[in-house]
């Protein structure tokens, strides 16, 4: 099944080609369902926010100029003539000599065009002293300061977060336009595997991959659907394989896919549609039996059984698709600069990717060390592995000491 392996490169293309991913279509949902969701469209404000002038203190509603040259030993006098209510729009304008009492964010009324605060005043009955000079719009927040009619206020491509959520909400907007978000089929595979939350029998391991993968496909955009595990039995299989492609978009499976007696998996998903298998080996290390397969217009991405593989084979392959189907654009994963701490190697004409650690040495700079795994699928390495460092096909190893680019598996270390 894997005589003629595909470089890492090629089986990139072939995806990309065959796939063709793009985002899968629009929904309108309420706001408050709408969070971290990837906005659709532009959104250009169909008003001014504020959409008054308004106070931006407690305090009086004055002419300025009746202010000019009011100090602590000779205070201004005006004549109270009314209050402005918050929330609802003046009944009453300001004249010369007049003073307006306002609180935080009430309109500002006619004839008024600055704000005297509370501190700096003195009232008695309706006489009210002010002992220091105000400008005009001072202490005023102008209609369309913070955001003018005609403004375009959100890029399409956005995700929306509780600032955007708050914008759409600030332009009395009670629903958004999204991408859809796409559904994605998670299972595992293999006797050995049995669900986290019951008893452990003797000989088997709980299910990682499913939930591991699963939280990827959330991280990537996308809504998991976990289906559980399922033997290595090919009637059985296959009924679990067509099961998922009737909910979702999108089908990962992890196990299966090596030349077992037991790997069952690329020949059962060949065989569900046309045009069947689009990948079926990559020269990776790990991740050599990778297979892909497209049903239809659904992918089934049927990755390796052990864990450190199957996430590692998610974040090279299949994250980018989700990301396009659900709006985002296909962002690489940040990198940073680091220095090898031991020398690491590659496997022979296979693109080799190492996990590493990160560590900051006492010079400040960062030191990648490679994790030991003992195996591919030691579980340990997926906590402990910050990212990974890329070797070439060409390339024996990475010396120590030798700079290097590691590719971080979390957004931040």
């Amino acid at each position: 099944m894997f005589r003629k392996l595909m470089t890492f490169d090629e089986a990139k293309q072939t995806i990309n080609q065959q796939l063709k991913p793009e985002p899968l279509g629009t929904e309108e949902l309420a706001l408050l369902e709408a969070h971290n969701r990837v906005l659709a469209e532009d959104i250009v404000s169909v008003l001014d926010i504020p959409p008054f002038n308004r106070s931006t203190v407690d305090g009086y509603a004055v002419k300025a100029e009746d202010t000019f040259g009011a100090e602590e030993n000779r205070p201004a006098k005006l004549e109270v003539c009314g209050v402005v209510h918050i929330g609802e729009p003046p009944r009453i304008s300001v004249a010369k000599g007049e003073a307006a009492e306002i609180v935080t964010g009430a309109p500002i009324p006619e004839g008024a065009d600055a704000v005297v605060m509370v501190e700096d005043t003195d009232r008695k009955n309706n006489v009210l002293s002010v002992y220091g000079t105000v400008t005009r719009g001072e202490n005023v927040m102008k209609k369309g300061t913070d955001i003018k009619k005609g403004e375009t206020v959100l890029k399409k491509g956005q995700v929306l977060g509780s600032r955007e959520i708050g914008v759409l909400a600030a332009l009395g907007k009670a629903t958004a336009k999204v991408h859809c978000v796409p559904t994605v089929a998670v299972l595992s595979t293999g006797a050995e595997v049995t669900e986290p939350g019951k008893k452990l029998p003797s000989g088997k391991i709980y299910d990682i991959n499913a939930y591991s993968l699963s939280t990827a496909v959330l991280e990537s955009g996308g809504n998991p659907v976990y289906l559980g595990v399922v033997p290595d039995e090919r009637a059985e299989l296959r009924k679990a394989l067509e099961r998922a492609l009737a909910c979702a978009d999108m089908v990962i499976t992890s196990g299966g896919v090596s030349v077992g007696p037991k790997d069952l998996m690329p020949q059962t998903v060949d065989a569900l549609g046309k045009p069947g298998l689009i990948v079926c080996g990559v020269a990776l290390k790990p991740g050599k039996p990778t297979t892909v397969a497209l049903i239809g217009k659904k992918p089934v991405f049927a990755l390796p059984g052990h864990p450190t593989s199957a996430l590692l084979v998610f974040h090279l392959f299949v994250r980018p698709v989700i990301q396009l189907w659900a709006g985002k654009p296909a962002e690489e994963a940040a990198a940073v600069k680091a220095v090898a701490g031991a020398r690491m190697f590659s496997a022979k004409g296979r693109k080799t990717f190492v996990m590493v650690k990160l560590k900051r040495a006492k010079s400040n700079r960062l030191i990648a060390e490679p994790v030991e795994t003992g195996a591919s699928g030691a579980i340990t390495t997926l906590a402990k592995a910050d990212g990974f460092v890329e070797i070439p096909e060409n390339q024996q190893f990475i010396d120590a000491n030798e700079e290097v680019a590691v590719t971080l598996l979390k957004d931040a270390v």
